[in-house]
């Protein structure tokens, strides 16, 4: 890896002349009680390191790792050129996928480098995604890693009314770097490699057929390949090259540290995402960007386990072993063909856009009836017995120690409905289930909120 040692040596060269450089040769010093200024005597100088690597350095960051193990030569294009000019002219676009790429990147340079793979394999979702987990192309791709449904299912990431495991960080990755392993012992070539996995690899095989039949170079820059596998090598070169000399480009990265952010813990089968990121300690926005398979408001922890920060795993399994309320409060109506949206949401005490927002898959007609049989996602019924058992839960926070959360006790209040309300919306805030609502005030399964109703909930004050 000759690269990698050509850095090494110039990181320490120029390591060296920084030093010598802030060394001063004397300072002065005035005194608040004289009228003159008197010089002090000179500093004495630090003693000579022997060996360039007794320098002192900073702490050295994943983006010095990263540089590290590059091993990918130089592309001569002028694509790479245009494309360094594109993201340099684009400093606030860099940050937000370097924000958005600290959570998952030390997983993945830990992965490509178990592997011994070029660490620009690394910044290879930088070009597919910029870093968004659940990003979704015209092509159908989706994910950090970009697969389409078809590659996806070939290398075991299951899709289907629950999850998609093309957005998962853990899973797509090892699929991702399983898939351009194959294409390079097909190709022998990372640059040919990379290109087969943007437009496949009959694509390339195909290029390379056609020059080898007329006695042509069959490398990357002499194929004739689609015009955006021509410029999707050299936007990963470009990528490279602002990594490697940021200011070069007038770019400042940010510093991303060289440890790992997130691990995996035990979970169960299924759990409300907003209840598993409460036992987390982190908002529902936090625990769907290291879980973003979930396609729904519950997580179903096919492979048994789920990604949380390191620094909130321990407080998550403890306030799910001391959880003893049910752990999903959703369930699946098997609607039929036909229905109503409105009737489905208002039996189950929803807004139209309430139900919408956690069935956006449902076809519907113009007249917001479903096209076919299919099934939604409605809110558990809880029996009576069973709302009345639901047990207080003590939360461990994630630096420890524990607080004492609301229990529904059997006291209840009036409340006003106001605008906009729905049983469900109610039953939330109280802490309490749909069907406990309607049997307190009385209600049928059709009954319709109107503003000013009021309405019996529980009282845990």
């Amino acid at each position: 890896m000759a690269s990698s040692t050509y850095l090494k040596r110039h990181v320490k060269a120029l390591a060296a002349l920084a030093v010598a450089a802030l060394v001063p040769a004397f300072a002065l010093a005035s005194s608040a009680d004289s009228a003159g200024a008197e010089a002090l005597a000179p500093q004495a100088l630090p003693s000579a390191f022997d060996d360039v690597d007794d320098v002192p350095l900073p702490d050295p960051d994943l983006w010095e790792r990263i540089r590290l193990g590059f091993e990918l030569e130089p592309l001569d294009s002028p694509l790479v050129a245009e494309q360094e000019d594109w993201y340099a002219s684009r400093p606030d676009y860099i940050k937000r996928f370097v924000d958005r790429g600290s959570l998952y990147l030390h997983y993945i340079v830990e992965q490509v480098e178990k592997r011994h793979m070029p660490t620009e394999i690394a910044l290879l979702p930088v070009v597919e995604s910029a870093f968004t987990p659940n990003a979704r192309s015209h092509a159908k791709a989706s994910g950090l890693w970009q697969f389409i449904p078809s590659t996806g299912k070939n290398f075991g990431l299951k899709q289907n009314w629950w999850v998609d495991k093309r957005n998962d960080i853990v899973a797509a990755t090892n699929a991702a770097l399983d898939y351009l392993q194959k294409l390079h012992d097909e190709f022998g070539s990372w640059e040919l490699a990379l290109a087969a996995y943007n437009c496949g690899e009959g694509c390339v095989s195909r290029a390379v057929a056609w020059n080898q039949k007329r006695g042509l170079p069959t490398d990357y820059l002499s194929l004739r390949l689609p015009p955006e596998t021509q410029g999707y090598v050299p936007k990963l070169m470009a990528v490279k090259n602002i990594v490697l000399s940021p200011a070069t480009y007038g770019i400042e990265l940010d510093s991303v540290p060289d440890q790992p952010y997130f691990t995996t813990v035990k979970a169960p089968a299924k759990i409300d995402v907003k209840l598993a990121a409460q036992l987390a300690g982190m908002s529902e926005e936090e625990f769907n960007a290291l879980n973003p398979q979930h396609r729904k408001p519950v997580a179903v922890a096919s492979d048994g386990t789920l990604v949380l920060p390191l620094d909130k795993a321990e407080a998550f399994e403890e306030n799910l072993e001391n959880y003893d309320k049910p752990l999903v409060s959703w369930t699946t109506y098997n609607a039929r063909r036909g229905e109503y949206v409105d009737s489905i949401a208002r039996r189950h005490g929803l807004t139209r856009r309430e139900l919408l927002a956690v069935n956006d898959t449902l076809r519907l007609d113009k007249r917001m009836r479903l096209r076919y049989a299919q099934p939604v996602l409605v809110p558990i019924r809880r029996s009576a017995s069973a709302h009345r058992g639901a047990a207080t839960l003590r939360t461990a926070s994630a630096g420890g120690g524990g607080s004492h959360a609301s229990n529904a006790g059997g006291n209840t209040r009036w409340y006003v409905v106001r605008h906009g309300d729905t049983l469900y919306a109610i039953a939330r805030r109280f802490d309490s289930e749909v069907d406990a609502l309607r049997r307190l005030n009385g209600l049928s399964a059709h009954a319709v909120l109107h503003t000013g109703m009021r309405l019996r909930v529980p009282d845990s004050r």
